[in-house]
């Protein structure tokens, strides 16, 4: 692979493993009038998906080509 190649990878994945991490660690949603609350519960589903590309994406940047 191109060198450029993984470095962008390399930075996308980075920046993909972040994001995921923010999107899981967000508080939920949370609406208070009066008394009364109403909690929407977090579905992470995304934050995994992201995380997992963001894996995906350091490894084969990290992955060594022929010389």
């Amino acid at each position: 692979m191109n060198k450029t190649i993984k470095i962008v990878l390399l930075i996308v994945g980075i920046i993909l493993l972040a994001y995921g991490i923010y999107i899981l660690v967000i508080p939920e949603t949370q609406v208070s009038i009066g008394d009364l609350d109403l909690i929407e519960a977090q579905d992470n589903t995304n934050a995994y998906i992201t995380i997992g590309l963001g894996i995906v994406a350091v490894v084969l940047s990290l992955i060594k080509g022929k010389e």
